[in-house]
């Protein structure tokens, strides 16, 4: 992927340069008065966050330091702006950035994230509670991912969390895991359209999300196709299941 515009990862989240996505853009307008237009509506420290640079200014023969305003912004409002913009470049750092967050949220991205959290936790618990470093011992990996899975607003397909369950250790695929939720109720067993569609416990326990696509067919019609998704808690409770021991 071309390095359109480089992001940075600030409490677990993607965020673009506000002054690198201005220049990225070739907008011609100051940047303050490009930022204080297009940040309107959004919320400081929620949407974007204020931030000091440096940058380095010849100043009589010589270099001079130089703080400039700038801001962190997140993924969200960085499209956003890219969209407001209505330019061919626009588009394409729009584009630049959905397919940064499709990369960040793939599921080996977000288990790759979740292990490196829990490796901190462990570092921080050697580090600050020497009194409890036999429940540290104790602890196991898994169980600090299943607890960071918790965290996790992305839901997945069920096929991908049988992937991650495999990769760990656990004898299952899509089909034998479909059947497995199936079995145990959380899944509808009844042939016909709610086939494979989430039980009524399932959505009371937050597990499960249902993803509606519109298709438009040759003739006109539309259809709406349904796919069930495993959300962040669904992830939890089915490696607290299946995988932690």
């Amino acid at each position: 992927m071309h390095n359109l515009l480089a992001t940075q990862i600030l409490n677990e989240m993607q965020t673009v340069s506000a002054r690198e996505l201005h220049k990225t853009l070739g907008v011609k307008k100051r940047f303050s008065e490009w930022f204080k237009i297009n940040s309107n509506g959004f919320m400081e420290n929620e949407d974007y966050t204020s931030v000091l640079i440096s940058t380095e200014v010849e100043n009589n023969g010589g270099i001079q330091i130089r703080e400039l305003q700038d801001y962190n912004l997140s993924l969200d409002i960085a499209k956003h702006i890219c969209l407001m913009s209505r330019t061919e470049q626009g588009k394409k750092c729009r584009q630049y950035l959905i397919d940064l967050e499709k990369a960040w949220n793939t599921p080996e991205q977000v288990f790759a994230r979740a292990l490196k959290l829990a490796e901190r936790k462990i570092e921080e618990l050697q580090q600050n509670n020497t009194v409890l470093l036999e429940d540290v011992n104790r602890m196991k990996p898994k169980e600090i991912f299943a607890d960071a899975v918790a965290t996790s607003k992305t839901s997945i397909l069920v096929g991908e969390l049988a992937k991650i369950l495999k990769q760990n250790g656990v004898d299952i695929g899509q089909n034998k895991f479909f059947t497995w939720l199936r079995e145990n109720g959380y899944l509808i067993n009844r042939k016909g359209s709610d086939w494979n569609m989430p039980t009524q416990k399932s959505m009371n326990l937050g597990l499960f999300e249902i993803k509606e696509t519109v298709v438009t067919h040759a003739d006109g019609h539309t259809t709406v196709n349904k796919t069930t998704k495993v959300t962040g808690k669904g992830q939890q409770y089915f490696i607290n299941k299946l995988l932690v021991a």
